[in-house]
C-alpha cells in the first residue's frame, strides 16, 4: 500500500469514526453497534 492509498484509507476510517461518533445511542443500538464499538466498526469497515 502506497502513501497516497495509506492516507485515504485513514480519511475515510476518520469520516466513518466521526459519523458514527454523532449518531445517538438509540441510532447506533439499531445498528448493532455500542459506542465502544466505533473505532473497531470503521477499521473494519475501511479495511484499516
Amino acid at each position: 500500500m502506497n502513501i497516497a492509498q495509506k492516507l485515504t484509507t485513514w480519511r475515510k476510517y476518520r469520516e466513518t469514526v466521526n459519523e458514527l461518533g454523532r449518531m445517538s445511542d438509540r441510532e447506533l443500538s439499531d445498528l448493532g453497534i455500542g459506542r465502544a464499538d466505533i473505532r473497531r466498526v470503521a477499521r473494519t469497515a475501511v479495511g484499516f
